[in-house]
Parts: C-alpha cells; structure tokens; sequence
C-alpha cells in the first residue's frame, strides 16, 4: 500500500460489523457505548468487542477474530486511538474516532455529534488515509509506532550524548535530552511541542528532533524511506529510555545501537469526507 497525500473513498457498501475500542476508564465516556449499540442496532451493524471491552463494560461476549471487521469505532480520546491504530496496523481495518479526550486531532467527530455521524460512518460515508508507521529494534526488542519513537535520557535532569547516523553515514555526537522521531502522524505530537515540523498526512517520511539539545546548530531533519537511522548513547555513566507511542519498549545501560526506519506496514485511519487534515490543523492549532 502506497500512502498518498490525498485520502481515498472507501466502498459504498454499508458496514456490517464494527469493532468497538473505548478508553481505559469507563466513566469518560458515560453512555457513549449504549448510543452506539442503539445507532448499530437501527443501522443492522454487528458490534464486535474485543475481551478487555467485554471485561471493562460487563456485555456482550468477547470476540477474537476483529479483523473481519468492516471499521473500527473509538469512543476516546487521541490515546485511545493510538491503541486502537496500533491494534489494526496491517490489516485492512480503518479506525475512525469519537472524541471524548481533550484534544481528539485524530478524531472524526465530537461526542455530541456521535449519532449523526455515526450513521453516516454505518452507510460507507467515509473516507481511508493509510498512516506511516515506524519500525524501531534494540537488544533484541521491536516494536512498531504510529506517532513516534522517543529516545530520553534515562536519568531526569541529566543531559546524553547521542551518536547517530542516517544511512550509514555518520553525523556525529550531540549532547541533548533526548531526541525523537516522528511519523506524520506523531510529527503533531511531541514533535510539535519541542519544535519539530508538522508532515502532513500521507508523506512517506519521518521527523528527526533533538530535544533541549545543547547546540546552536541542532535542527530537525525529515528524513525520506529508505534512510536508517541508528542512535547509540555515548554517555559513559547515564542510560537511556526507548519510548514507543509513549510506552516504554527498552532501558539501555550501554551503547547498544537503536535503529528506527520507515515500517512497511500501515495503520489506516478513517475520517467523515470533510473532515481534512488541514481543517484538524486549523481547528486544533491555529487558533
């Protein structure tokens, strides 16, 4: 699947079945889940909850095959949805959001409008964006990202020395907080916060950012497919953290190289037709 800067219409066919994600705490979501039972009851669609679902709300029966799904619904916020993402990256599986988070910049759709869009999801109207992801392998754990991969010093207050290098070329030692490396997706994320680039959805490309790095010189660098780029802490006496869509994959004591590059698998991330990328951006930071 090739990513493009322009989403894609998805079959015209209804949904039949939905696989159901909600967030971690049931209470953020008060009745959310009884509203979309009775939209799916009304639209014929068959809800499929996965088990933690099942266990966390108290119905239904838990269901193990959710990639026979046609979309999957999140009732949450952006974290759910990287959950969810995560969960359905490689399959053929959208995910389109209801925001009950603050910030909901994944999301399709407010909590108020859950009816009126959920049906519209229920009849095919909607459209697919297939996000990049990252590969990240370190002493001997791999993961897959969807919004980033973050190195951190391991010792707060404590600045590292990171090595790294892209495509085997070396560029050197910095001293630095951390860095982070970012899809498009996550280059909204963290990535923003510390001053990295905004990539628009659909480029095959990834942030590199230092974070509080110790250099006048230090700048973001998108970095294109086919690019690998290998970290090493340098720091003879502070380790560092390896962070994947903000859960801890590694402690690194050593110098143990941690290599991040574009994945080949996709998340895919579905959205009512107007709501854009740009419109998101406009909404949620341009204010």
């Amino acid at each position: 699947m090739t990513s493009t800067s322009e989403s894609q219409p998805k079959s015209a066919e209804a949904v039949r079945r939905a696989a159901v994600m909600t967030h971690g705490k049931p209470g953020t979501i008060g009745p959310a889940l009884e509203r979309l039972e009775r939209i799916a009851g009304e639209a014929g669609v068959e809800l499929l909850l996965p088990g933690e679902e099942v266990e966390k709300h108290g119905i239904g029966e838990p269901e193990h095959d959710l990639a026979a799904a046609d979309v999957a619904v999140v009732l949450g916020g952006d974290g759910t949805m990287l959950r969810a993402l995560q969960r359905f990256v490689g399959t053929d599986v959208p995910v389109i959001g209801v925001n009950f988070g603050r910030v909901g910049f994944l999301a399709s759709m407010g909590h108020d409008e859950l009816e009126t869009g959920l049906k519209r999801v229920f009849a095919g109207d909607y459209r697919v964006q297939p996000l990049t992801t990252l590969d990240v392998v370190t002493n001997g754990a791999e993961a897959s990202a969807v919004n980033d991969v973050v190195v951190l010093s391991a010792t707060r207050g404590r600045m590292v020395e990171l090595g790294w290098s892209l495509g085997h070329e070396d560029l050197g030692v910095q001293p630095c907080d951390g860095m982070i490396c970012s899809t498009p997706t996550g280059s909204t994320a963290y990535n923003l916060s510390n001053g990295g680039p905004v990539l628009v959805r659909g480029l095959d490309a990834m942030a590199v950012t230092f974070i509080a790095a110790h250099s006048l010189h230090a700048r973001p660098i998108v970095v294109p497919r086919g690019l690998q780029l290998e970290i090493c802490n340098r720091t003879q006496d502070v380790g560092v953290t390896v962070i994947v869509d903000g859960h801890v994959l590694a402690e690194l004591d050593g110098d143990s190289p941690i290599v991040v590059r574009l994945g080949d698998r996709h998340a895919l991330l579905a959205t009512l037709p107007e709501v854009t990328f740009f419109r998101r951006y406009r909404e949620t930071f341009a204010t």
